[in-house]
């Protein structure tokens, strides 16, 4: 009797646990199905649809594919891929960058700790700060760079305004912003490298610079992969930096600054009957990120080591 009541005891106290776990893991799934996928199925479908208006879903009618028709035809899509893989380039930057900095911190230096903390201030600040503080730096008029280079307003160089400089000055935005969360990756990466390998390559007669490329780039391939891989989904995106930096109408130069989420934008939100439209951008992206993150996993079987 009294081993029966126990184990009704641990019955029933196994019963409640079953289910307030199932109440907490059903919180983010239920978080996911409201805005993940049932937002991802309405855009599938409104993608294959007419919007009248600015998103008069109501009133909508099918469109077969004539929106990615329209899409793959404009060429203003076609410039947005090339401006945002141009932009893009800020990532290899960011990577090498990341990689020497992370490595000389982990040398006896002064100072490593503080150093570490400034590095990391670009990832903690807001993307809309950040885009707002180089734009006052690169203004053509009254910005920081060109009075340091004692420019007037008649000879300042137009950073935000000319083809010529733009795409640079994203690039370097890009650069500044991006390589502070490679450091710290990179810092915990180098400190779990095996040390007896490097005191094995030393008998065996390498350099510092032979044991770097054959010891220390291989253990540290899977943090590469994962930046390259998160960075390149994240290039892909990029959407802040030329919708505050671009302007008034957020493409800069001669649309130097359309990217492809702010193509999405600007056919979502700005443009009429065009809701279908931005819906089939979406698509296309989501098409292309799959398939650049599939590429880079199959690519990455011949240079990423996890031993």
């Amino acid at each position: 009797m009294y081993l029966s009541n126990i184990y009704n005891k641990r019955k029933k106290s196994g019963r409640t646990e079953n289910i307030s776990g199932l109440l907490m893991a059903l919180i983010p799934v239920v978080g996911f199905a409201l805005f993940g996928l049932i937002p991802l199925v309405m855009a599938i479908v409104i993608a294959f649809m007419r919007i009248p208006g600015r998103g008069d879903i109501a009133n909508g009618t099918f469109n077969s594919i004539n929106n990615f028709v329209e899409v793959l035809s404009d060429k203003m899509f076609w410039k947005s891929i090339g401006n945002t893989f141009v932009m893009a380039l800020s990532l290899p930057i960011c990577i090498i960058i990341a990689l020497i900095i992370a490595y000389l911190l982990t040398k006896n230096i002064k100072g490593k700790k503080v150093f570490r903390s400034i590095y990391f201030i670009p990832y903690v600040c807001c993307a809309v700060a950040v885009a707002l503080m180089w734009e006052l730096i690169f203004n053509q008029n009254h910005g920081i760079l060109n009075s340091l280079l004692g420019l007037t307003r008649e000879t300042a160089i137009p950073w935000l305004t000319s083809s010529d400089y733009y795409l640079g000055v994203m690039i370097l935005i890009g650069v500044w912003s991006g390589t502070a969360y490679g450091i710290v990756l990179y810092g915990a990466a180098l400190t779990n490298v095996n040390s007896t390998l490097y005191e094995a390559a030393k008998v065996d007669g390498a350099n510092s610079f032979q044991s770097f490329i054959h010891i220390t780039l291989p253990a540290i391939s899977p943090t590469t992969f994962f930046l390259v891989t998160t960075g390149l989904i994240g290039a892909l995106q990029e959407f802040v930096r030329p919708q505050i930096i671009g302007g008034g109408n957020g493409t800069g130069p001669n649309n130097d600054g359309l990217t492809i989420v702010f193509y999405l934008y600007r056919n979502a939100f700005s443009y009429d009957n065009t809701m279908g439209i931005a819906a089939a951008t979406a698509f296309l992206l989501a098409l292309m990120i799959l398939v650049l993150t599939v590429i880079n996993f199959a690519v990455s079987k011949k240079w990423v080591s996890y031993d």
